[in-house]
C-alpha cells in the first residue's frame, strides 16, 4: 500500500493515516481522524485533507480523557452505544483510527455524507 498526501495540507501521509477516509475491517468499519485537543468546544470540523475527519475535543490529552471524549462524541453522533466505538490506532497521537464495531462501510459513508455535504 502506498501512502501519499492527496491534498496540499499536511494531511494523511505525514502521520501514517492510510489513504481513504473510511474502510472495512473484519470487526466493523474504520474511520481516520485528526484530533485537536483542548478546543473551546467538542465539534466535528470537516475534513482534514482527503483522508481524515477533523474533530476538535475540549478535553486535554492526558490520562485518556480526550480519547474517552472522542469515543463518546462519535457514539452520540452515530446513535450507537459508546462500547461499540473504539480507538484502535493512535491512542497517544493526534492521528487516530476508530473502529465502529459491527458497522458496515456503507453506514459510515451515509452518515458522513449527511454530516459533511
Amino acid at each position: 500500500m502506498v501512502r501519499r498526501a492527496v491534498s496540499p495540507g499536511p494531511a494523511a501521509s505525514c502521520a501514517g493515516v492510510v489513504e481513504g477516509l473510511a474502510r472495512e475491517s473484519k470487526n466493523g468499519a474504520l474511520l481516520n481522524l485528526r484530533v485537536s485537543p483542548r478546543a473551546r468546544n467538542t465539534s466535528l470540523d470537516g475534513m482534514y485533507g482527503d483522508s481524515a475527519l477533523k474533530i476538535r475535543i475540549s478535553s486535554p490529552p492526558t490520562d485518556g480523557r480526550a480519547n474517552a471524549e472522542i469515543e463518546g462524541f462519535l457514539a452520540g453522533l452515530f446513535g450507537v452505544a459508546p462500547s461499540s466505538v473504539e480507538i484502535v490506532r493512535g491512542v497517544s497521537g493526534r492521528d487516530k483510527v476508530v473502529l465502529f464495531r459491527g458497522a458496515e462501510l456503507g453506514e459510515i459513508k451515509n452518515w458522513l455524507s449527511g454530516l459533511l455535504y
